[in-house]
């Protein structure tokens, strides 16, 4: 596949979307195809049961295959799940060259040895995300490329995962008969299709609520400050349903999403919802009030711990565009209302941007803010993903493509 097509694939705990996108020579995202299926063989964002999970990858390609005509060969895929863990470390290294010049080379030598921190030994380094720039004692410095010094040194931000957890996500992707570009934390890719840059410079948090985990990131000054998974999504607000009612995991999903509310009260209608009886019983009446008075503790409780979060990060008094929910936990009604009375700050519902033609209506919903956040990355990133320039119009070689992921695995 040439590098002008890119295809996102986030393999969530309730469904596996993949979104196919062409990039022009103006580096216009064109959205070509849609696939999304249910998700089975994934508990919490972790593969659990690899022939489920490569089921339900085969059925969202081929989807996405029917809609955009493409035969789609490789992907860029996103990892969650409670195993990402993430810390500050800081890295510095001496300016060789005769004219003091930092380069490219520099600063790629600087993350390596910011790379040089005791990890455990089933665990490997993600992302390793800049902070800032310090050269001779100066700091605040954003791109230190083209500047004079001797001395350089970065603060940075480590995100790692279990090997076990990306070498599943590897293995489900080549039964499929794909190849991996690159693996992306999720709610890093979520913050490329839902936020602006000018909310990362004032100070602003994503919270991607999705069925198995709920994914934080913390922004400020245009770079990510803190990142956190929460073990509790809308999985757990679903099986609420189920045990309080006493009906089928598929009512209480089916009755999350088309009558619940995470806020009592924005109900205004307290109309009686008519749920079919089990096993031959007669039928059961709820009414929507009593829904929400289930789903909004909940909800209240995924918020708290996101506000826990959001403290330990020291970022609280400095996120001046507020919260942004995603996911397809944020489409329950009243989420926006219930997270500005628990959080105490501005919230708006993400809605994937920042494409140009396609099938723009179809992905714009919170539920595929990860899918076409990882197509934002994969453009963003182009040079190093594909290791050719931006305009440049080059297959990239097996090995290269395999390269990142053969690293994952030596040490297995």
């Amino acid at each position: 596949m040439e590098n002008d097509i890119l295809v996102g694939l986030d393999i969530g705990t309730t469904k596996v979307c993949a979104v196919v996108a062409k990039i022009d020579e103006q580096d216009n995202i064109n959205i070509l195809g849609v696939g999304l299926s249910p998700s089975d063989g994934i508990t919490r964002g972790v593969v659990t049961n690899i022939e489920k999970t490569v089921r339900s990858i085969n059925s969202s390609i081929a989807e996405a295959e029917s809609r955009s005509g493409i035969k789609i060969q490789s992907v860029i895929v996103g990892i969650a799940g409670e195993h990402i863990k993430s810390f500050q470390s800081r890295g510095v290294i001496a300016i060789s060259n005769p004219e003091n010049d930092i380069t490219k080379s520099d600063v790629n030598r600087l993350i390596e040895d910011t790379k040089r921190v005791a990890l455990p030994a089933d665990r490997k380094i993600i992302h390793v995300i800049p902070q800032e720039f310090i050269i001779d004692g100066q700091d605040g410095v954003k791109d230190p490329v083209g500047m004079s010094g001797v001395r350089l040194e970065a603060n940075v931000h480590i995100i790692t995962g279990l090997i076990s957890a990306a070498q599943n996500i590897y293995k489900c992707v080549e039964r499929a008969g794909l190849q991996i570009h690159d693996i992306v934390l999720e709610p890093l890719a979520s913050s490329y299709s839902v936020l602006d840059e000018e909310e990362k410079e004032v100070g602003i948090a994503l919270l991607d609520v999705g069925g198995g985990t709920t994914d934080l990131a913390v922004f400020e000054d245009r770079t990510i400050r803190h990142t956190a998974v929460i073990p509790i999504a809308g999985n757990q607000v679903t099986n609420d349903l189920r045990k309080v009612l006493g009906i089928l995991t598929e009512q209480a999903e089916k009755l999350k999403c088309q009558h619940g509310f995470a806020y009592v009260p924005s109900v205004v209608d307290d109309g009686a919802i008519i749920l079919p009886g089990i096993g031959g019983r007669p039928p059961i009446e709820v009414n929507k009030r009593l829904v929400a008075q289930i789903i909004q503790p909940r909800m209240e409780e995924i918020l708290e711990i996101a506000l826990l979060e959001i403290k330990r990060s020291g970022s609280s008094k400095h996120l001046s565009a507020g919260i942004v929910l995603t996911g397809g936990g944020s489409l329950i009604k009243g989420t926006a209302e219930l997270a500005r009375e628990v959080l105490g700050m501005p919230v708006k519902i993400g809605i994937p941007s920042g494409f140009k033609a396609g099938l723009v209506r179809e992905v714009e919903n919170p539920i595929y803010a990860t899918s076409v956040g990882l197509v934002l990355y994969g453009l963003r990133n182009r040079e190093d993903i594909f290791r050719i320039p931006r305009n440049g119009r080059k297959r990239k070689s097996i090995h290269n493509i395999l390269k990142k992921m053969s690293e994952w695995f030596k040490e297995m």
